[in-house]
């Protein structure tokens, strides 16, 4: 009888190798969930593990799956007003800046998990089940065939208050934006008054009053803004931040909205934002002669910082991306840092801070660097620690581009002293900084001569006899003939339409580094050093550009001055 005590369970080779590749890949597939969960920690974010979880789909349109898989990042969870994402790198700015238009989107608080890749790739494929369906909408919007209907009818703007008075609810927000678009506008303000609801255009940056609403329309009118911005109606109390998206068939309008508690009720200001005014052009900014010889030597530089000064208004940002417009080609990574984005830029990366968050300048910067970038712009140094990572980057092989607030080019010297910056990193740091102010253009329908005052004529010949010997003579050799606005319906009577640059650009010579390694420099020293080294200061700038027609006396010394 044979022995049977040692025999094998009748098993195929095959069934065993078929086992042992699972135990394998499971054991493989447990090692990146670990390893996933170190990375989180390092991150210092959470980890979760998103295998095997069922995923509503409601839930994962959230993010649309195109968007999903270029950014490699999912929707998992969405429970009254939280949601949470998992992604491969949850810290990069792209997630960061999805992050935040999901929290404003949805008003809720969005958190950011570190999955695996095999995970993600699990639940990327829960899309396959989701079915193709329409979005049904579930706010009010504007048609942006209806904006550019009432834009044709409206002939001028002297015509709104008529067509106001005539219109439906649900049309007065349109006619409204309307108008503001026919006229140029980059603000709207409508604010309730004691008699009635006053409506204003921000035009060329100077406010003009255009209409009076009846008192009686205003609580449609603001329930109206507060549906369409996607505000709560019931909160009058406090302030209130939303967005209105149109679509045009060649353009898109981002409104921002802002409520504001006032003592006739509240205040509305909506910004209008056109994509279509993000595509202006370096050579078309307003830089002239040798400035815009330097400048353009200065942004072709592989590395080191420029900044843009000025108040707010004076088109700063505007001027940041007209350079990153020309530098943006298919051998340059470009990244930005901005607070709020303004205008969306083809090809280059741009990110959005979020205080509320702890997604600072400073901590956006370092992870900006971490993405390999070759240009790098920051909406504003406010403070030391931002400063000096924008410094660090700027002597690490980046092209930096900032902005920061004074009121010359001569000051941002003093003023990143000030900070506490070191003076030695400053001056190996600094490429060239621009000072700039926005002037009015005269309205060319509309334009008249304009008789110099002995006065005028004085303050003029003293600001030619201060430039440069080459702009002196330029400014010399022509007669001293300027124009003004007389004023149309076109203009509503400002004698004005559009605006130009006045510029100043300081780049560094020996003696103005010397000057910053003393680490005791005032302005007025400042750019006393930079008028010697052949800067034209805004001013002088301002009366070339006057010369040559293109702005008012005016508009120059109310602006420069």
């Amino acid at each position: 009888m044979a022995d049977d005590r040692h025999q094998l369970p009748n098993v195929s080779s095959e069934s065993v190798i078929e086992q042992f590749t699972k135990k394998m890949h499971s054991l493989e597939l447990d090692a990146r969930e670990r390893e996933t969960e170190q990375r989180a920690r390092t991150l210092g974010v959470p980890y979760f593990n998103i295998s095997g979880l069922a995923i509503p789909p409601e839930t994962l349109l959230l993010i649309p799956r195109a968007r999903a898989e270029e950014l490699h990042v999912i929707a998992f969870l969405h429970v009254g007003s939280d949601i949470r994402v998992g992604a491969l790198a949850p810290n990069d700015p792209s997630i960061l800046e999805l992050a935040h238009q999901l929290a404003e989107r949805h008003q809720a608080r969005v958190e950011r998990y570190a999955v695996s890749d095999a995970s993600l790739a699990h639940a990327t494929k829960l899309y396959d089940a989701v079915p193709d369906v329409h979005p049904v909408a579930t706010t009010l919007s504007i048609a942006g065939a209806d904006l550019q209907r009432l834009e044709s009818e409206l002939q001028n703007i002297a015509a709104l208050p008529e067509q106001l008075a005539r219109v439906s609810i649900s049309d007065l927000v349109t006619l409204i934006l309307a108008g503001a678009i026919r006229a140029a506008s980059s603000d709207i303000h409508i604010e309730a008054e004691e008699e009635g609801v006053a409506l204003r255009y921000r035009i060329d940056g100077v406010l003009q009053r255009v209409a009076v609403i009846p008192k009686d329309r205003w609580k449609q009118l603001v329930s109206r803004v507060k549906l369409l911005a996607r505000l709560k109606l019931n909160v009058a109390d406090v302030p209130q931040d939303g967005r209105i998206t149109i679509a045009l068939p060649d353009d898109t309008v981002e409104v921002r909205v802002s409520t504001l508690p006032t003592t006739w009720g509240e205040s509305i200001v909506m910004r209008l934002l056109m994509s279509s005014k993000a595509g202006l052009v370096f050579a078309d900014l307003g830089v002239r002669g040798r400035a815009f010889d330097a400048l353009q030597h200065e942004i072709a530089r592989p590395n080191g910082m420029i900044v843009t000064t000025g108040p707010t208004g004076s088109g700063k940002t505007t001027t940041m991306y007209a350079i990153l417009q020309q530098l943006n080609t298919s051998e340059t990574k470009i990244v930005t840092l901005e607070d709020p984005v303004e205008y969306k830029l083809k090809g280059i990366n741009q990110s959005q801070i979020d205080p509320a968050r702890e997604y600072t300048f400073a901590r956006g910067l370092r992870s900006i660097l971490r993405q390999d970038p070759d240009i790098v712009m920051v909406g504003e140094i406010r403070d030391l620690e931002t400063a000096e990572v924008a410094i660090h980057a700027a002597l690490t092989g980046h092209l930096m581009l900032s902005t920061i607030h004074t009121n010359s080019a001569a000051g941002a010297i003093p003023r990143f002293l000030a900070m506490g910056v070191k003076a030695f990193l400053l001056v190996n740091a600094l490429n060239a900084i621009i000072g700039q102010r926005l002037v009015r253009k005269i309205h060319d329908a509309c334009r008249a001569p304009h008789e110099l005052s002995p006065e005028e004529r004085d303050r003029v010949e003293q600001v030619i006899l201060a430039m440069p010997e080459r702009e002196r003579a330029e400014a010399q050799g022509k007669e001293l003939h300027f124009s003004r606005g007389a004023g149309c319906d076109v203009c509503t009577g400002s004698g004005y339409k559009g605006r130009v640059g006045l510029y100043e650009i300081l780049t560094m010579t020996p003696e103005i580094e010397q000057a910053i390694r003393s680490e005791n420099v005032s302005e007025r020293e400042m750019e006393a050093l930079a008028n010697r080294a052949g800067m034209i200061t805004m001013v002088q700038d301002g009366i070339l550009k006057a010369l040559d027609g293109i702005t008012s006396l005016d508009e120059v010394f109310r602006v420069a001055e």
